[in-house]
Protein backbone atom coordinates (compact mmCIF):
# COMPACT_ATOMS: atom_id res chain seq x y z
CA UNK A 1 0.00 0.00 0.00
CA UNK A 2 1.09 3.16 -0.75
CA UNK A 3 2.54 5.84 2.25
CA UNK A 4 0.12 8.86 0.91
CA UNK A 5 -2.86 9.13 -0.42
CA UNK A 6 -3.71 11.59 -3.12
CA UNK A 7 -6.57 13.88 -4.18
CA UNK A 8 -6.74 15.79 -7.36
CA UNK A 9 -9.49 18.23 -7.41
CA UNK A 10 -10.28 19.99 -10.75
CA UNK A 11 -11.87 22.94 -9.97
CA UNK A 12 -12.83 25.26 -13.30
CA UNK A 13 -11.90 24.75 -16.80
CA UNK A 14 -8.15 24.41 -17.00
CA UNK A 15 -6.66 28.11 -18.30
CA UNK A 16 -3.46 26.40 -19.42
CA UNK A 17 -4.46 24.07 -21.60
CA UNK A 18 -4.69 25.77 -24.96
CA UNK A 19 -1.17 26.88 -25.03
CA UNK A 20 -0.07 23.38 -25.32
CA UNK A 21 -2.31 22.09 -27.85
CA UNK A 22 0.75 22.47 -30.42
CA UNK A 23 4.23 22.93 -29.37
CA UNK A 24 6.11 25.55 -31.32
CA UNK A 25 10.04 25.49 -32.05
CA UNK A 26 11.87 28.17 -31.32
CA UNK A 27 12.43 30.75 -34.40
CA UNK A 28 15.89 31.46 -33.75
CA UNK A 29 19.25 30.10 -33.20
CA UNK A 30 19.82 32.54 -30.69
CA UNK A 31 21.19 31.17 -27.31
CA UNK A 32 18.64 32.07 -25.14
CA UNK A 33 19.97 32.79 -21.26
CA UNK A 34 17.17 32.25 -18.56
CA UNK A 35 17.95 33.30 -14.88
CA UNK A 36 15.93 31.33 -11.65
CA UNK A 37 15.63 32.83 -8.83
CA UNK A 38 13.93 31.59 -5.60
CA UNK A 39 14.57 32.08 -1.46
CA UNK A 40 14.81 28.53 -0.36
CA UNK A 41 17.21 25.52 -1.57
CA UNK A 42 17.98 24.02 -5.05
CA UNK A 43 17.00 20.46 -3.82
CA UNK A 44 14.06 22.27 -2.63
CA UNK A 45 13.11 23.82 -6.64
CA UNK A 46 14.65 20.10 -8.00
CA UNK A 47 11.73 18.83 -9.38
CA UNK A 48 9.56 22.13 -10.02
CA UNK A 49 13.14 22.97 -12.47
CA UNK A 50 13.27 19.69 -14.13
CA UNK A 51 9.16 20.27 -15.37
CA UNK A 52 10.31 23.76 -16.13
CA UNK A 53 13.26 22.84 -17.88
CA UNK A 54 10.98 18.79 -20.04
CA UNK A 55 8.48 21.82 -21.17
CA UNK A 56 11.32 24.11 -22.46
CA UNK A 57 12.80 20.98 -24.20
CA UNK A 58 9.03 20.23 -25.86
CA UNK A 59 9.21 23.68 -26.89
CA UNK A 60 12.47 23.24 -28.90
CA UNK A 61 14.98 24.60 -25.98
CA UNK A 62 17.57 22.74 -24.72
CA UNK A 63 20.36 23.06 -22.33
CA UNK A 64 23.80 23.11 -23.93
CA UNK A 65 22.57 23.89 -27.50
CA UNK A 66 19.87 26.79 -27.35
CA UNK A 67 19.49 27.19 -24.02
CA UNK A 68 21.87 28.37 -20.87
CA UNK A 69 20.12 28.12 -17.30
CA UNK A 70 22.00 30.39 -14.63
CA UNK A 71 20.24 29.44 -11.18
CA UNK A 72 20.23 31.40 -8.04
CA UNK A 73 19.11 29.92 -4.46
CA UNK A 74 19.00 31.80 -1.48
CA UNK A 75 19.26 28.75 0.61
CA UNK A 76 16.68 30.14 3.06
CA UNK A 77 18.00 33.01 3.47
CA UNK A 78 15.56 35.47 2.35
CA UNK A 79 18.26 38.64 2.72
CA UNK A 80 20.48 37.54 -0.02
CA UNK A 81 18.19 37.45 -2.71
CA UNK A 82 18.82 41.56 -3.75
CA UNK A 83 22.48 40.15 -4.58
CA UNK A 84 21.37 37.10 -6.05
CA UNK A 85 18.95 39.18 -8.50
CA UNK A 86 21.60 41.73 -8.72
CA UNK A 87 24.08 39.14 -10.12
CA UNK A 88 21.50 37.53 -12.97
CA UNK A 89 20.71 41.20 -13.90
CA UNK A 90 25.07 41.44 -14.73
CA UNK A 91 24.94 38.42 -16.56
CA UNK A 92 22.12 39.77 -18.69
CA UNK A 93 19.89 37.18 -18.88
CA UNK A 94 17.11 37.80 -21.19
CA UNK A 95 14.16 36.35 -18.55
CA UNK A 96 14.33 35.99 -15.16
CA UNK A 97 11.86 33.19 -13.75
CA UNK A 98 10.90 34.18 -10.37
CA UNK A 99 10.02 31.33 -7.26
CA UNK A 100 7.62 32.86 -5.07
CA UNK A 101 7.22 36.40 -3.73
CA UNK A 102 10.24 36.96 -2.49
CA UNK A 103 11.38 35.86 -5.60
CA UNK A 104 9.73 37.85 -7.88
CA UNK A 105 9.95 40.85 -5.49
CA UNK A 106 13.92 41.23 -5.35
CA UNK A 107 14.07 40.25 -9.36
CA UNK A 108 11.64 43.31 -9.66
CA UNK A 109 13.42 45.63 -7.24
CA UNK A 110 16.26 44.75 -9.58
CA UNK A 111 15.04 45.53 -12.89
CA UNK A 112 12.68 46.89 -14.85
CA UNK A 113 13.81 46.04 -18.21
CA UNK A 114 14.62 42.18 -17.82
CA UNK A 115 11.44 40.43 -18.28
CA UNK A 116 10.17 38.22 -15.01
CA UNK A 117 7.88 35.18 -14.75
CA UNK A 118 6.39 34.64 -11.81
CA UNK A 119 6.12 30.51 -10.87
CA UNK A 120 4.11 31.19 -9.01
CA UNK A 121 3.62 34.29 -6.60
CA UNK A 122 1.09 34.97 -3.62
CA UNK A 123 -1.56 37.65 -3.90
CA UNK A 124 0.85 39.38 -7.02
CA UNK A 125 -1.61 42.67 -6.60
CA UNK A 126 -1.80 42.77 -3.24
CA UNK A 127 1.83 42.84 -2.55
CA UNK A 128 2.19 45.39 -5.84
CA UNK A 129 3.96 42.70 -8.33
CA UNK A 130 1.85 43.80 -10.97
CA UNK A 131 -1.06 46.39 -11.30
CA UNK A 132 -3.82 43.55 -12.13
CA UNK A 133 -3.99 39.90 -13.05
CA UNK A 134 -5.87 41.47 -16.43
CA UNK A 135 -3.07 43.91 -17.09
CA UNK A 136 -0.01 43.06 -15.11
CA UNK A 137 1.71 46.05 -16.92
CA UNK A 138 5.79 46.73 -16.49
CA UNK A 139 8.05 43.25 -16.82
CA UNK A 140 6.09 40.97 -14.67
CA UNK A 141 3.71 38.16 -15.01
CA UNK A 142 3.41 34.73 -14.92
CA UNK A 143 1.56 32.81 -12.19
CA UNK A 144 -0.63 33.73 -9.11
CA UNK A 145 -0.86 31.07 -6.33
CA UNK A 146 -4.19 30.45 -3.99
CA UNK A 147 -2.23 29.43 -1.52
CA UNK A 148 -3.88 32.21 0.85
CA UNK A 149 -7.24 31.23 0.28
CA UNK A 150 -6.04 27.51 0.49
CA UNK A 151 -5.08 28.22 3.94
CA UNK A 152 -8.36 28.69 5.71
CA UNK A 153 -8.77 24.72 3.90
CA UNK A 154 -5.83 23.56 5.73
CA UNK A 155 -7.19 24.66 8.70
CA UNK A 156 -10.61 22.81 7.89
CA UNK A 157 -8.79 20.15 7.38
CA UNK A 158 -7.17 19.61 10.69
CA UNK A 159 -10.32 20.32 12.21
CA UNK A 160 -11.91 17.52 10.73
CA UNK A 161 -8.53 15.47 11.42
CA UNK A 162 -8.53 15.98 14.97
CA UNK A 163 -11.92 17.69 16.33
CA UNK A 164 -10.52 18.53 19.81
CA UNK A 165 -8.18 20.66 18.42
CA UNK A 166 -8.02 24.38 19.73
CA UNK A 167 -4.69 25.40 18.80
CA UNK A 168 -2.38 25.98 16.14
CA UNK A 169 0.57 27.40 15.17
CA UNK A 170 1.79 29.28 12.25
CA UNK A 171 5.51 28.83 10.88
CA UNK A 172 5.37 32.70 9.13
CA UNK A 173 8.55 34.23 7.03
CA UNK A 174 8.89 37.86 8.12
CA UNK A 175 10.74 38.68 4.93
CA UNK A 176 8.25 37.30 2.25
CA UNK A 177 5.71 40.06 1.55
CA UNK A 178 2.94 37.55 0.86
CA UNK A 179 2.64 36.81 4.99
CA UNK A 180 0.64 39.72 5.02
CA UNK A 181 -2.09 37.99 3.12
CA UNK A 182 -1.69 34.63 4.07
CA UNK A 183 -1.90 35.63 7.65
CA UNK A 184 -5.23 38.35 6.93
CA UNK A 185 -6.59 34.94 5.48
CA UNK A 186 -6.04 32.09 7.73
CA UNK A 187 -7.06 34.40 11.33
CA UNK A 188 -10.26 35.17 10.76
CA UNK A 189 -10.84 31.12 9.26
CA UNK A 190 -9.28 30.02 12.84
CA UNK A 191 -11.82 32.24 14.94
CA UNK A 192 -14.73 30.76 12.44
CA UNK A 193 -13.63 27.33 13.43
CA UNK A 194 -12.55 28.51 17.27
CA UNK A 195 -9.26 27.32 16.38
CA UNK A 196 -6.48 30.08 17.83
CA UNK A 197 -3.76 30.90 15.55
CA UNK A 198 -0.50 31.54 17.05
CA UNK A 199 2.24 32.84 14.61
CA UNK A 200 5.49 32.53 15.19
CA UNK A 201 7.45 34.61 12.71
CA UNK A 202 10.76 33.63 11.81
CA UNK A 203 13.39 35.25 8.74
CA UNK A 204 15.30 32.03 8.29
CA UNK A 205 16.21 28.18 8.74
CA UNK A 206 18.42 29.24 11.93
CA UNK A 207 15.37 30.84 14.16
CA UNK A 208 13.23 27.30 13.36
CA UNK A 209 14.74 25.45 16.69
CA UNK A 210 13.56 28.40 19.33
CA UNK A 211 9.96 29.23 17.54
CA UNK A 212 9.49 24.89 17.58
CA UNK A 213 10.56 24.72 21.03
CA UNK A 214 8.21 27.91 21.68
CA UNK A 215 5.52 25.63 19.82
CA UNK A 216 5.98 22.68 22.03
CA UNK A 217 5.11 24.96 25.50
CA UNK A 218 2.15 26.15 24.11
CA UNK A 219 0.98 22.67 23.58
CA UNK A 220 -0.24 23.37 19.96
CA UNK A 221 -1.46 20.77 18.15
CA UNK A 222 -0.05 21.33 14.76
CA UNK A 223 1.65 23.92 12.44
CA UNK A 224 0.98 25.19 9.56
CA UNK A 225 4.45 25.79 7.20
CA UNK A 226 4.48 28.84 4.90
CA UNK A 227 5.60 27.69 1.58
CA UNK A 228 8.40 30.23 1.29
CA UNK A 229 10.24 28.72 4.05
CA UNK A 230 12.46 25.79 3.65
CA UNK A 231 10.57 22.79 4.35
CA UNK A 232 12.98 19.72 5.24
CA UNK A 233 13.83 21.41 8.65
CA UNK A 234 10.35 22.71 9.62
CA UNK A 235 9.13 18.64 9.05
CA UNK A 236 12.24 17.50 10.96
CA UNK A 237 11.57 19.85 13.97
CA UNK A 238 7.80 19.12 13.57
CA UNK A 239 8.44 15.34 13.68
CA UNK A 240 10.38 15.98 16.86
CA UNK A 241 7.93 17.94 18.98
CA UNK A 242 5.19 15.21 17.64
CA UNK A 243 3.44 18.39 15.56
CA UNK A 244 1.49 17.69 12.70
CA UNK A 245 2.98 19.72 9.99
CA UNK A 246 0.88 20.68 6.76
CA UNK A 247 1.08 23.50 4.20
CA UNK A 248 -1.05 24.66 1.62
CA UNK A 249 1.83 25.55 -0.85
CA UNK A 250 2.81 22.47 -2.69
CA UNK A 251 2.14 18.86 -2.41
CA UNK A 252 5.95 18.21 -2.07
CA UNK A 253 6.11 19.52 1.47
CA UNK A 254 3.65 15.83 2.32
CA UNK A 255 6.20 13.83 -0.45
CA UNK A 256 9.27 14.87 1.90
CA UNK A 257 7.79 14.01 5.41
CA UNK A 258 5.07 16.25 6.48
CA UNK A 259 1.77 14.77 7.30
CA UNK A 260 -0.56 17.07 5.09
CA UNK A 261 -0.44 19.26 2.04
CA UNK A 262 -3.32 20.72 0.07
CA UNK A 263 -2.33 23.10 -2.79
CA UNK A 264 -1.95 23.65 -6.76
CA UNK A 265 -0.96 21.16 -8.74
CA UNK A 266 2.35 23.18 -9.40
CA UNK A 267 3.59 21.21 -12.81
CA UNK A 268 0.78 23.10 -14.28
CA UNK A 269 2.92 26.34 -13.49
CA UNK A 270 5.99 25.05 -14.67
CA UNK A 271 4.54 24.00 -17.99
CA UNK A 272 2.95 27.03 -18.14
CA UNK A 273 5.78 28.93 -17.12
CA UNK A 274 7.75 27.21 -20.17
CA UNK A 275 5.40 28.47 -22.40
CA UNK A 276 5.65 32.56 -21.13
CA UNK A 277 9.01 32.02 -21.29
CA UNK A 278 8.58 31.13 -25.25
CA UNK A 279 6.46 33.85 -25.74
CA UNK A 280 8.52 36.41 -24.41
CA UNK A 281 11.30 35.44 -26.00
CA UNK A 282 9.79 35.61 -29.66
CA UNK A 283 8.68 38.80 -28.61
CA UNK A 284 5.76 39.48 -26.53
CA UNK A 285 5.74 41.52 -23.82
CA UNK A 286 5.06 40.58 -20.21
CA UNK A 287 2.57 43.79 -19.71
CA UNK A 288 0.15 42.21 -22.28
CA UNK A 289 0.57 38.68 -20.59
CA UNK A 290 -2.43 38.03 -18.17
CA UNK A 291 -1.49 36.54 -14.95
CA UNK A 292 -2.88 33.34 -14.56
CA UNK A 293 -4.09 31.60 -11.43
CA UNK A 294 -4.20 27.63 -10.81
CA UNK A 295 -7.18 25.82 -11.56
CA UNK A 296 -6.17 22.22 -9.96
CA UNK A 297 -5.31 21.31 -7.12
CA UNK A 298 -4.21 18.31 -4.65
CA UNK A 299 -5.01 16.95 -1.29
CA UNK A 300 -1.83 14.88 -0.45
CA UNK A 301 -1.93 12.68 3.15
CA UNK A 302 1.58 11.00 4.07
CA UNK A 303 0.31 7.65 5.95
CA UNK A 304 3.96 7.02 7.41
CA UNK A 305 4.06 10.43 9.30
CA UNK A 306 0.13 9.96 10.57
CA UNK A 307 1.11 6.65 11.81
CA UNK A 308 4.51 7.99 13.28
CA UNK A 309 2.43 10.75 15.12
CA UNK A 310 -0.53 8.59 16.73
CA UNK A 311 -3.17 10.12 14.04
CA UNK A 312 -5.77 8.45 12.72
CA UNK A 313 -6.89 9.61 9.40
CA UNK A 314 -10.67 9.79 9.12
CA UNK A 315 -12.69 7.98 5.69
CA UNK A 316 -14.41 10.98 5.65
CA UNK A 317 -11.31 11.94 3.85
CA UNK A 318 -9.68 8.54 2.48
CA UNK A 319 -12.47 7.91 0.91
CA UNK A 320 -12.06 11.42 -1.26
CA UNK A 321 -9.08 9.40 -2.33
CA UNK A 322 -8.48 8.96 -6.02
Amino acid sequence: MNSRRKLSVALGVGALAAPFASLAQPQSAKVARIGLLGPASASSYASSVETLLASLRNLGYEVGKNLVIESRWAEGKSDRLPELAAELVRLKVDIIVAFQTPGAQAAKQATSMIPIVMAPAGDPVGTGLVASLARPGGNITGFSSATAELGAKVLELIREISPSVRRVAVLANAADPFTKSYLGQLEPAGKTLGIEILTHMVRGVDEFDAAFAAMAKARVSAVVVQGSLPRQRAIELALKHRLAAVSSTTGAFAEAGGLMSYAPILADVYHGAAVYVDKILKGAKPADLPVQQPTKFELLINMKTAKALGIKIPNSILVQAT
